[in-house]
C-alpha cells in the first residue's frame, strides 16, 4: 500500500511517501519550498524584469505572494488576476481591487498579451511531485490515498472577523467530534466554507486515488503524539509553533480539554508562556486571545489542571518556529519528533487522519504506526 502526503505550510511543503512494506525510515521524503514561496520568488523575479504579471488558478495559501504582489504594484507594475486566483488574499474582491490588481474574467485573461507573465496559483501541484520523484526513478502510479494538509480560514461573511469565523469553526468541529482528525474530510465531504481546501479538492482532479484533506495544525498535533514520549501520556499539551499561526491543543482521555490560537507574529517568548500556563490550568479567556489579535481560546468541561512543571517535560512541541520556546524557564518544551522527524508531523497526522476515514486501509496504516492500536488515546473509538 503507497500513500501520498503533503503537509503545504508557509515555509516548506513537506511530503511523505508511505508504504506498507517499508520501515518509517525507508519511506521516502521531501522537504521542499511551498507553493506560496514559488510564487513569490516568481513574481521577485517578474518584479525585477519589470514585467506585468497575470495571475490564474485558484484559491491557495498567501502570505509571501501576497507581499510578493504588493511589492510589484508599489514598483508601478500591473497584477492581473481572476477572480479565484485572487481570493487568495482576500476572499473580499473589492479588498483585493483596493491593493491595486486588475480583476479579469478567465477570457479577458485569455486576451491579454503573451509578454504578461503568467503565473497559476495552486497549492497542489501533482504533475510537479510527480516529476520530482520520477527524476529519482520512483514512479507515483497505483497509489491507495492522498492525503493533503493546508491551513484554510473559511470564507467569512461580509462584517465578520475571519478570525472569530475561523475559531467559531474549530469549536464547532470539537463539539461535534471531539478528536483531531475532526479536521479532516473526505473530498466529497469538505464543508462549502472552507474555500481553500475545496480549490485543494478542483487542484486533484483527475487523481486516481481517494483524497483526504486536513487542517496543519491539528495534522500536526495529530502526528507528534506519535512520539513515543508523547503517547505515553494520558493528558498531554502539545503546541504547534508555525510560521503564521501558533495553535495549542489540552488532550486528555475524554478528548480535547482545551485549545487556543494565535498569530505566531504576534508572539514573544513571554508571552507564548503565560498564554499556555493558563490553558493548562484552565484559566485561558477567549477574550483575551482574540482581544490581542489572535483567534480564540476555550476551555471544555471544566477539566482538572494540568500541571507543567515537575522533573518531566511540560509542553510538547513541533512547528518550524518552535525555538520560540527554547530554553523556557516557565516549563519545559520537549520538541516532539514522530518516527525521528519533526518535519513529517503533518504527514504522521494525516496518516492517522486516513485511519479514520477511510475503513478500507485503516488495518494496514493502525499497523503500520503502531501503538494504542494505531490511535492515540483521545482519538479511539468505539
Amino acid at each position: 500500500m503507497k500513500i501520498l502526503t503533503l503537509d503545504i505550510g508557509t515555509g516548506t511543503q513537506d511530503i511523505f511517501l508511505f508504504d506498507s512494506q517499508l520501515d518509517p525510515e525507508n519511506c521516502l521524503k521531501m522537504v521542499m519550498p511551498s507553493p506560496t514561496m514559488q510564487v513569490h520568488r516568481r513574481l521577485l523575479e517578474a518584479t525585477r524584469r519589470r514585467q506585468a504579471v497575470l495571475l490564474t488558478g485558484v484559491i491557495m495559501g498567501g502570505g509571501p505572494s501576497q507581499w510578493a504582489v504588493e511589492d510589484h504594484l508599489r514598483a508601478g507594475l500591473p497584477v492581473y488576476a481572476t477572480p479565484q486566483a485572487a481570493r487568495s488574499f482576500n476572499d473580499d474582491l473589492e479588498v483585493v481591487k483596493e491593493m491595486g490588481v486588475i480583476l479579469v474574467s478567465e477570457e479577458e485573461a485569455n486576451r491579454l498579451p503573451d509578454s504578461i507573465i503568467r503565473l497559476e496559483m495552486k497549492d497542489f501541484d501533482f504533475p510537479a511531485v510527480t516529476r520530482a520523484f520520477a527524476s529519482f526513478g520512483v514512479a507515483l502510479d497505483a497509489l491507495d490515498a492522498v492525503a493533503i494538509a493546508v491551513f484554510d480560514h473559511g470564507d467569512a461573511p461580509p462584517g465578520i472577523s475571519d478570525r472569530k469565523f475561523r475559531f467559531e469553526y474549530l469549536d464547532r468541529r470539537i463539539r461535534m467530534e471531539n478528536r483531531l482528525s475532526a479536521f479532516a474530510y473526505r473530498v466529497e465531504d469538505i464543508p462549502p466554507i472552507l474555500t481553500r481546501m475545496q480549490a485543494v479538492a478542483v487542484s486533484a482532479r483527475g487523481l486516481d486515488a481517494p483524497l483526504v484533506v486536513m487542517d496543519t495544525a491539528p495534522a500536526a498535533i495529530l502526528g507528534a503524539t506519535y512520539d513515543p514520549q508523547v503517547a505515553a501520556r494520558q493528558r498531554v499539551l502539545i503546541a504547534n509553533i508555525g510560521n503564521f499561526h501558533t495553535l495549542a491543543f489540552r488532550l486528555g482521555p475524554a478528548g480535547i480539554e482545551g485549545v487556543f490560537e494565535h498569530h505566531t507574529g504576534l508572539l514573544d517568548r513571554p508571552k507564548l508562556e503565560r498564554l499556555l500556563l493558563s490553558l493548562a490550568d484552565g484559566s485561558l479567556k477567549d477574550e483575551e486571545v482574540f482581544g490581542d489579535q489572535g483567534h480564540g481560546a476555550l476551555i471544555y468541561n471544566n477539566p482538572v489542571p494540568l500541571s507543567l512543571g515537575g522533573d518531566d517535560f511540560g509542553v510538547a512541541v513541533t512547528g518550524p518556529r518552535r525555538s520560540l520556546v527554547k530554553g523556557s524557564l516557565v516549563f519545559k518544551p520537549y520538541f516532539a519528533v514522530p518516527f525521528g522527524d519533526m518535519m513529517i508531523a503533518g504527514n504522521i497526522g494525516l496518516l492517522s487522519a486516513i485511519a479514520d476515514l477511510l475503513p478500507h486501509l485503516r488495518d494496514l496504516v493502525q499497523a503500520w504506526l503502531g501503538g494504542n492500536g494505531g490511535l492515540p488515546p483521545w482519538e479511539k473509538r468505539d
